[in-house]
């Protein structure tokens, strides 16, 4: 069992920048790819990030491209998604996901196994 919880979420003005945190409770999460999705509401929950394990290679939707940034610390059980630019459509709940099973599906939610209880990020315009 894979235990993830995600912080850093808030409320931000357009144009700001947060950085969300996501917590792994296992020492093998060096082994783990790891994403980011997020859910407004009455939307399908979409595809925000990636990272392998080892961190050399990264994944984005086109919406966040070049405005955001997903990076891991090992040594910390930890991965983080650097959003600036920050536009009012970014608002959403944002999910922190861990393929454990080595699915290697990164941007689809059926390449993840657990997931964490989400963050809320809200741009104001």
């Amino acid at each position: 069992q894979v235990q993830l919880v995600e912080s850093g979420g808030g409320l931000v003005q357009a144009g700001g920048s947060l950085r969300l945190s996501c917590a792994a409770s296992r020492r093998t999460f060096t082994r783990y790819a790891m994403g980011w999705f997020r859910q407004a509401p009455g939307k399908e929950r979409e595809f925000v990030a990636a990272i392998s394990g080892s961190g050399a290679s990264t994944y984005y939707a086109d919406s966040v491209e070049g405005r955001f940034t997903i990076s891991r610390d090992n040594a910390k059980n930890t991965v983080y998604l650097q959003m600036n630019s920050l536009k009012p459509e970014d608002t959403a709940v944002y999910y922190c996901a861990a393929d454990q099973l080595g699915y290697g599906r990164r941007r689809l939610e059926s390449g993840y196994n657990y997931w964490g209880q989400g963050t809320q990020v809200t741009v104001s315009s």
